[in-house]
């Protein structure tokens, strides 16, 4: 009988993980696991002391390659400077709350280019997301009078609603 070999384990560079659905971390983690990729997991069910810890543990062991996030628990107040790639699983039809979860690895004391992925299904609703955002986005623009209209749109209109699901 072969003995099966480990997977290598060591790792250089660290990455946060984004997905707005706690069920979608659960998935993530078996593979991880199965993988001797040592990760972190936070999401907003977790006792402020578990987070803490969680953060600790990222961003001073260096054997925690992985940060596994609820997009929205995750989406403010970290600095996660050790991470130098950024995955979103799935997108927010606010580009604001993604660009806060994408700016926990952007702070003062980034050493590394970081990049930032977004996983997506063309002709799907996620396109469609995509277009949102870029909408929102030239909103927020024209509110810091980048453009003429002056007008600042913060929550998802019917027309929005009606647009994703191609009512």
């Amino acid at each position: 009988m072969k003995e099966k070999s480990k997977p290598n384990c060591q790792h250089s560079e660290k990455a946060l993980v984004f997905s707005q659905w706690t069920r979608m971390l659960d998935l993530l983690e078996v593979p991880l696991q199965e993988s001797c990729i040592q990760y972190r997991r936070l999401d907003g069910t977790m006792s402020v002391a578990a987070r803490d810890k969680a953060i600790k543990d990222f961003n001073n062991l260096p054997e925690v390659t992985v940060m596994i996030m609820s997009l929205k628990a995750a989406s403010l107040g970290l600095n996660l400077v050790v991470a130098c790639h950024v995955l979103l699983l799935d997108l927010w039809w606010n580009p604001t709350t993604e660009d806060q979860a994408i700016d926990r690895a952007h702070r003062i004391g980034q050493r590394r280019p970081v990049t930032v992925s977004r996983l997506t299904v063309k002709d799907t609703v996620e396109d469609r997301i995509l277009a949102l955002q870029e909408k929102k986005r030239e909103m927020v623009a024209s509110a810091f009078g980048e453009d003429e209209s002056g007008s600042c749109q913060t929550r998802l209109t019917v027309e929005d609603l009606n647009y994703l699901f191609m009512v």
